[in-house]
């Protein structure tokens, strides 16, 4: 329960730090300017990331002096683990430092992926944390060997960046870091990890404090500062759950889906059609969705249902039985599965409505001004 108190000050700093960053006599005042591929109208802060990871640190910080404080004779963490927690905060705020300097004054794709990969370097050889095998309920397992650390650098570098292609609307990545993280820590409380229970905590309650001002009409935006640290965070502690055996691998996978499917499906079918996937593009599913003619708040706050179905689900996998598990997978990729048709089927009837407004369908000569679809911010 002390570790309450600690939480509750992170979002509170995370609130009051991204009203003072909303505001245009901010020092750091650092726009997204509107183009013909964004939505917002107005040029919008885009330093939210700072508030959220300026305050998991202080809140890293509090929590190690009220337990200094309240049991100086009890040692908060492990030795070990808690050299592990320092490198995983130092690969952290590495990739937040290059990304906020992106945002500041743009830098090549080629050193931001450098930055990443070395951040993952430490991740796997300061912490040691690899996925060594893949997990099939029925106590089977598919061991990786030697690719194990590149497969976990490789996961790693594309949780980071998979996030930051799903930072495309308002209150989208807030909100599902505020759910994802908090299951997170859910898990890290259930087993007594220290480490996955403060820094996931932590974590989902800055999203909270920076949601806030960022749900829509959103008055800030995360930035990549803040988009690819928390995805390269999350990645890490799936790795850090997996080893110390808070949860097997499907468990943080079903949790985070909405993003990992998303971004990776959407990424594969430009690459089946020899699309350049570096391009900028409006076709994941939940820009999709938007050009269907949904609002943004009506969107996101459907996709913060399916997060949080997903989450039961994933804590669902962790308590049951193989048998069940299998089943459980099964309603997961059915469940997707569905969600792609139905989002087929807006894209369709927004057709549909669009045709029934054209001149030469309807046999009209006259001019019918047909309304053009909302524009979403772009992530490749």
């Amino acid at each position: 329960m002390m570790i309450l108190l600690p939480a509750l000050i992170v979002f509170v700093v995370a609130w009051w730090l991204t009203d003072r960053l909303c505001s245009p006599r901010s020092y750091l005042s650092i726009l997204a300017h509107p183009n013909d591929r964004t939505l917002h109208s107005m040029p919008t802060p885009q330093t939210g990331g700072l508030a959220i990871i300026g305050s998991v640190v202080i809140g890293l910080i509090a929590a190690a002096s009220v337990f200094a404080i309240i049991q100086p004779s009890q040692v908060l963490l492990p030795k070990g683990v808690a050299s592990g927690s320092l490198w995983i905060v130092i690969s952290m705020l590495l990739i937040f430092v290059v990304s906020f300097i992106d945002d500041c004054v743009g830098l090549p794709a080629v050193l931001r992926l450098g930055v990443q990969a070395v951040s993952a370097c430490i991740i796997i050889g300061g912490v040691g944390l690899t996925a060594s095998s893949i997990p099939i309920p029925g106590g089977l397992n598919v061991p990786l060997g030697l690719a194990a650390v590149p497969v976990s650098a490789l996961f790693l570098i594309w949780m980071a960046n998979l996030y930051n292609f799903m930072d495309g609307m308002d209150g989208f990545s807030g909100g599902m870091t505020a759910i994802g993280f908090g299951f997170l820590a859910y898990f890290g409380w259930q087993v007594g990890s220290p480490v996955m229970l403060m820094i996931a905590l932590f974590v989902a309650m800055s999203a909270l404090g920076f949601l806030i001002h960022n749900f829509p009409p959103a008055r800030i935006f995360m930035g990549d500062a803040g988009s690819i640290t928390l995805g390269f965070l999350g990645g890490t502690l799936m790795l850090l759950g997996i080893r110390d055996k808070i949860f097997d691998l499907w468990v943080p996978v079903i949790l985070f889906s909405p993003f990992i499917v998303d971004a990776t499906v959407t990424l594969m079918r430009r690459a089946l059609r020899l699309e350049k996937i570096w391009m900028a593009h409006r076709q994941h599913y939940y820009q999709r969705v938007v050009l269907s003619g949904w609002s943004h708040r009506r969107t996101v706050l459907a996709e913060y249902g399916v997060m949080i179905l997903c989450g039961g689900l994933a804590v669902l996998y962790h308590h049951s039985t193989d048998k069940v598990r299998l089943i459980i997978l099964a309603v997961w990729v059915g469940m997707f599965f569905l969600l792609g048709s139905l989002v087929g089927k807006l894209e369709r009837k927004r057709k549909a409505s669009c045709s029934l407004r054209d001149p030469i369908a309807s046999g009209r000569n006259a001019e019918v001004p047909v309304q053009e679809p909302p524009r979403v911010a772009v992530k490749t």
